[in-house]
């Protein structure tokens, strides 16, 4: 969690956030949206140095999906197409009715992570989610069940104070990860993503998120902090200025390359796992 971490050759996690909810092929048609184009996705971002897949469910119109069924079918096609990469659900609840909310915990099997909204988000004119008190607790009460490890979405600084309430509660080593972008998130500057790594309590582990064009950037400082980083077309659907990405699989190069010039080695999923204080995944 520290410049000393980065020194000392701690492996780099890179996580792929594929699809998301909000944008879709209308903003880049690269974006994949049905079960096999986000498995297909996976696959590559995978090979390209990604150890953790952040996923997000969409109904056939593309629009974002929660209930149990449509994980479940794309959870499976990402596990077939891939080697050993952890899985990661979304809880994130952007224009979703509470009752839905825990919906991509129950999937068989449990993901091994899952996203936990640390509070209060604003984002564009008409997305909106509470992440009332009583709802964190609910979802990581089921985390908890399931044996599933949160990742909490730190939105803005305020939203670190929510997560030490249940800091006690979390496995060893906690993971976050904190948000820079418009709306109710962060804003987006490096001395703000300082500021955030100073009050992190010891011992966590955290990692760096950032929207269009600061996702480069702020996620090669992540590097140099001994932090980690999430790229991918859910948060940046640009390689550069006027140019789309292709994909999720093109970001993910990009940052492992900087990391291997920059001396920081990948981390393999089994690394990552070891990394993040997961069991090792038993083979079928």
């Amino acid at each position: 969690m520290t410049y000393a971490d980065y020194r000392a050759g701690k492996p780099l996690i890179v996580t792929a956030a594929l699809t998301g909810g909000v944008q879709g092929k209308e903003a880049n048609p690269n974006v994949p949206e049905t079960p096999e184009e986000v498995a297909a996705a996976a696959a590559e971002a995978e090979e390209a140095g990604a150890s953790v897949l952040h996923l997000h469910a969409r109904k056939d119109t593309g629009e974002r999906a929660f209930e149990i069924e449509r994980f479940q079918e794309l959870t499976d096609a990402v596990g077939d197409a891939t080697d050993d990469a952890i899985i990661q659900h979304s809880t994130g609840g952007t224009a979703a009715p509470d009752a839905l909310r825990a919906e991509p915990l129950r999937t068989d099997p449990a993901p091994e992570m899952a996203s936990l909204d640390m509070g209060p988000l604003n984002r564009y004119d008409h997305l909106t989610s509470e992440n009332t008190r009583a709802l964190v607790a609910a979802l990581h009460e089921e985390m908890q069940a399931r044996g599933i490890k949160p990742e909490l979405e730190l939105f803005n600084g305020g939203h670190l104070n929510e997560a030490l309430d249940i800091w006690e509660e979390l496995e060893e080593p906690p993971y976050v990860t904190l948000v820079f972008g418009g709306g109710t998130t962060t804003i987006p500057h490096p001395r703000n993503l300082l500021n955030l790594v100073e009050n992190l309590p010891q011992g966590s582990e955290f990692t760096t998120l950032a929207f269009g064009p600061h996702q480069l950037p702020l996620t090669t400082m992540s590097i140099l902090l001994g932090g980690h980083l999430r790229v991918g077309m859910e948060d940046n659907l640009y390689y550069r200025k006027g140019d789309p990405a292709e994909s999720s699989a093109q970001l993910v190069r990009r940052s492992v390359r900087i990391a291997e010039e920059l001396g920081r080695l990948v981390a393999s999923p089994a690394e990552a796992r070891e990394v993040l204080g997961l069991s090792p995944r038993v083979e079928d």
